[in-house]
């Protein structure tokens, strides 16, 4: 067996595993059911029992992979559990319309929707501290590669980012990709795999090649170049390999569709949040006696301005000197119910009448304030690339990133959503988004170290 396949064979048993624990789950929740209903003989036959099984392993193992829920060993422990909790959630709701479509008889929908809730909750309480389980035997197992950076001209704090996760990486020597090839592959050789940072195309190439030559893991941070090549696609015309890239954004097919579920699911999740919307409107009020709504320009597709709204989280005049002022880590502008609808992300909901109104989409880049963007537009002409699209409620760069990641990052994330958009990325972004609800580093405020680089300009590629 090859060095790292060990890897891949406990993930999938790990799998295995869980998979087929919860069908078994849902299995023995199916008996008890068609015991209690065995007047209904029509619904018992071996067929029907075998297609619910069948029905549920397939489903819970495609949900488990789309929600990234099988990652052990890969991802942080809380996004793998949250992921596995989406995954049951998932296929238990989805399994309450097949068991109906399977037996034929609606009036078992209450029978089964009770069933399938207790069915929720004891596997959430089983598979949650077995994966957890699972990924710390991982991690005594397999301990954390020792990764060798090649760093180019610009530090971009790569060393402490890999290093944070040190269940997995650890950079054990770092070398300017400018040493002569002798000395970059003698110490590639003997590293577990090699990170090739912000360096010159030419010079990535070269150390690309020679790690293919050794059979050496790459890890590499692409240019935004390489993100539009990525999205190309095959073409096999002629004895010459060609990649062709379209880049025409989305289809007129794909924007009606999207179009269309921007207003179906905002009016049907501002019908559902209304209690919400209508407590942290009093509570806003009740706190300062300030206006409940914040108001602030934004752009979006094709750099349109337009006035975003937000539930105001700040002190009355915030930014009354007229500058744009982002929020640090401990902001005393902030009030007291800020932190609390900031920290759930609860300030952004009235932002489903702007996906009504069609300035906003769902899922798209996030927008950014007018300000901001003639900055980085400045720092970084492509940071226009973000505005083929409308600007979306959460998006990409919101999922993988954090608050305060930088804005070359945002661009580079955002344009992977772009160049690679589709119905089921979206569905796979609105997901992630539950999940990071969960995790504190998603809503970091910017360092003030951060905040000095927005205002002076120095941040750029």
């Amino acid at each position: 067996m090859k060095k790292g396949e060990g890897k891949y064979l406990y993930r999938k048993i790990c799998t295995f595993l869980l998979t087929i624990i919860a069908t078994g789950m849902f299995f023995y929740v199916w008996i008890k059911f068609v015991e209690v209903n065995n007047q209904t003989t029509h619904m018992m036959g071996l067929g029907n029992l075998g297609m619910a099984l069948l029905i549920y392993l397939v489903g819970f193992y495609w949900l488990g992979h789309a929600l990234r829920a099988f990652r052990i060993g890969v991802e942080r422990i809380a996004s793998v559990l949250a992921s596995l909790a989406l995954t049951i959630i998932t296929a238990n709701v989805i399994e309450e319309f097949l068991s109906l479509a399977i037996t034929g008889q609606f009036r078992f929908f209450f029978d089964f929707l009770w069933r399938y809730a207790l069915l929720t909750v004891a596997q959430t309480l089983i598979l949650c501290p077995l994966a957890w389980l699972m990924i710390t035997i991982y991690r005594k197992i397999f301990p954390p590669l020792q990764v060798l950076e090649i760093f180019g001209d610009k530090e971009h704090g790569l060393t402490n980012k890999i290093n944070g996760v040190h269940y997995k990486y650890h950079i054990s020597e770092k070398i300017s990709y400018k040493s002569p090839l002798e000395e970059l592959t003698s110490k590639m050789e003997m590293s577990d795999a090699v990170l090739i940072g912000d360096i010159p195309a030419h010079d990535k190439n070269k150390i690309m090649k020679k790690c293919f030559d050794i059979d050496k893991r790459v890890y590499v941070v692409p240019s935004i170049g390489d993100i539009i090549t990525h999205s190309s696609e095959e073409l096999n015309l002629f004895d010459t390999p060609l990649f062709l890239c379209r880049n025409m954004g989305m289809r007129t097919s794909e924007r009606i569709i999207k179009r269309i579920l921007d207003l179906f699911f905002s009016i049907l999740a501002l019908i559902l949040t209304s209690p919400v919307l209508l407590v942290t409107a009093i509570a806003i009020k009740a706190e300062d006696g300030g206006p409940v709504f914040f108001k602030q320009e934004r752009c979006t597709i094709g750099g349109k301005k337009f006035m975003i709204l937000k539930f105001r989280s700040m002190i009355v005049d915030a930014e009354k000197d007229g500058r744009p002022h982002p929020a640090g880590e401990k902001d005393d502008r902030i009030t007291k119910v800020g932190r609390t609808i900031r920290a759930t992300r609860i300030d952004e909901l009235p932002q489903l009448l702007n996906i009504i109104k069609g300035d906003m989409s769902i899922v798209g880049p996030r927008p950014e304030r007018v300000e901001h963007v003639e900055k980085y537009t400045k720092d970084i002409p492509e940071f226009v690339f973000r505005y083929k699209v409308k600007g979306g409620l959460t998006g990409y760069a919101q999922v993988y990133g954090k608050y305060n990641t930088t804005a070359l990052d945002k661009l580079k994330l955002d344009l992977i959503y772009i160049m690679n958009y589709s119905i089921l990325m979206d569905i796979q972004i609105v997901f992630e988004t539950v999940k990071i609800l969960f995790q504190k580093e998603s809503t970091e405020g910017f360092s003030e170290e951060s905040i000095m680089e927005m205002h002076d300009g120095s941040e750029g590629e």
